[in-house]
């Protein structure tokens, strides 16, 4: 059995965890950090989720780290491929979501890069392919946790000064038996507008299996029949104007029936651009190659069963279902989609295996939306970031703030057969009571798993602010670390939390929005 000793214990190598790495080891602590794939990066990476950011993102809105994280994506591409135009705002794959539509394994690339300073001096180590399987608590304290490597088996023990739980659905919480929540509140615990009459934990939004496809006119790349296609092609969601594997999905705004086509026609949302992470016309390339594009659509949300808090046997069957709706998509699109030539299919469609380097082709784990949540010191209703109920233009100003994000409220169909739920968010602050869970002193959340309501986690799960979320955990622990405060002492001690907001101001976070963001309003 191995043993280690760190200051920090980062559990989740995603964006969160990634983030909170370099806070604590740009401050001179030494850090574990586990991650359960072979890629460090969650969502923009092993999940295959190209950034999703807010309208300011090239300006303003993010932590320093995070704009460096960006520009080294841009610079990598400007650096290996012959780039046509290098536009300051280059955007690799010119996808309608981000202005940094790009290949997951870029980020995986300078995500290791940024790392790579704190690893060579051994001040950071990486377990990849590593789940914790088990937590040693006594009363308020995390004093070790013990952790398996899936593909050795190998088992290691790891004490630390403080934990962070960086995972995509927040696996630690159980573990340490630390009070939760999932799914849906009830209107009586949160009062907000759009919360249910009764709570339901089970109304958990949908996950998704990714793929990247390239698009080869004129050649054939139809996959196999996959085994549950005929399931998937036979159905119908109450929630859906026509059948799942079609052109039409509910409007996630209007609810009424949208079409979309895959490539760029005169009506229609364009799917193919959507998440495009490679347009060829951006380069000069030896070979003839095809645009690439991400499959993550509403037509493969998969919202029959979730994939924690079940029984293992419930898991994999979920997965294994949504990764055939995904796989099922790619076929129909292959051999029965409508073209607008009057004919059927797009063979040219060609699975990406490469990719992310899977046998299946799909991406190395599952898309979750909606992780468990901690009850936390403070957690952030809709009425924080209503537009309805703030003036001004941004959402609540809390005192503790440690980071600011930008998002709508963004809920997609949920496991209980509830349709979406999208609607105006004001630009909002990130609390760090939402960081910080009620009865214990030395574990954080830095990820999705923060003390947000089902409604608010719509706009506070993207990319910018999860990054922001676990580069603020990483820097609260080692302050508190410094201080020999606890959090909950740093959050209600205002010389603390006074000093700790000047230090995240000094070290690139951005705890207010520009002046003109504050003008008020009458409502």
């Amino acid at each position: 059995m191995v043993t280690t000793h760190a200051d920090v214990l980062i559990i989740g190598g995603g964006l969160g965890g990634c983030a909170a790495a370099l806070s604590a080891c740009a401050d001179g602590f030494r850090v574990l950090l586990t991650e359960e794939t072979d890629w460090l990066g969650g969502q923009a990476t092993s999940q295959g989720v190209p950034p999703d950011e807010h309208q300011w993102i090239e300006d303003f809105g993010s932590t320093r780290r995070y704009r460096t994280y960006r520009q080294k994506v841009r610079e990598t591409y400007l650096r290996v491929m012959d780039v046509k135009d290098e536009t300051e705002a280059f955007n690799p794959g010119n996808g309608l979501v981000s202005n940094i539509c790009h290949d997951p394994r870029v980020s995986v690339h300078v995500l290791n890069e940024m790392l790579l300073p704190y690893v060579l001096s051994g001040q950071l180590t990486i377990e990849l392919n590593t789940i914790v399987t088990s937590v040693d608590r006594t009363g308020g304290l995390v004093k070790d946790v013990t952790y398996r490597n899936k593909l050795t088996g190998i088992i290691g023990v790891a004490d630390a000064l403080y934990f962070i739980d960086a995972t995509e659905a927040g696996d630690v919480l159980p573990l340490v038996e630390v009070p939760y929540v999932t799914g849906a509140e009830g209107i009586s615990e949160t009062n907000e507008p759009h919360a249910l009459t009764t709570a339901d934990p089970k109304d958990i939004q949908a996950f998704t299996y990714v793929l990247g496809m390239e698009y080869r006119a004129g050649e054939d790349h139809t996959i196999p029949e996959p085994k549950l296609y005929s399931f998937w092609k036979d159905y119908h969601p109450d929630i859906w104007p026509e059948a799942y594997l079609s052109f039409f999905a509910p409007h996630p705004i209007t609810k009424e029936k949208r079409e979309y086509t895959l490539f760029r026609e005169e009506t229609g949302f364009p799917l193919w651009e959507y998440r495009r992470s490679l347009d060829v016309l951006n380069f000069n390339l030896p070979i003839d190659a095809g645009d690439v594009s991400l499959m993550n659509w509403p037509m493969n949300d998969y919202f029959l069963g979730n994939i924690y808090d079940v029984t293992e046997m419930e898991k994999e069957e979920n997965k294994f279902k949504a990764k055939q709706l995904s796989l099922s998509l790619l076929y129909w699109l292959q051999t029965e989609a409508p073209r607008p030539d009057g004919g059927k299919g797009y063979p040219g469609l060609k699975l990406r295996k490469d990719i992310f380097g899977t046998a299946d082709g799909l991406a190395k784990a599952p898309y979750i939306r909606e992780s468990r949540r901690i009850k936390a010191l403070y957690t952030i209703v809709e009425q924080d970031v209503s537009p309805d109920l703030n003036k001004g233009k941004t959402g609540k100003l809390y005192d503790d703030r440690v980071g600011i994000g930008s998002y709508s409220i963004d809920l997609h169909p949920s496991m209980t057969g509830r349709t979406y739920l999208d609607i105006k968010a004001l630009p909002f602050h990130i609390p760090l009571g939402a960081l910080i869970p009620k009865d214990i002193d030395n574990l954080l959340a830095g990820c999705k798993n923060i003390g947000t309501t089902h409604i608010t986690n719509g706009c506070y799960r993207l990319h910018p602010t999860e990054w922001n979320i676990g580069e603020a955990c990483g820097a609260l622990a080692v302050y508190c670390i410094k201080t020999n405060a606890t959090p909950r002492e740093v959050r209600e001690n205002k010389v603390l939390l006074t000093t700790f907001q000047d230090k995240l101001r000094a070290d690139g976070f951005e705890l207010e929005w520009p002046d003109k963001f504050y003008e008020r309003e009458s409502l």
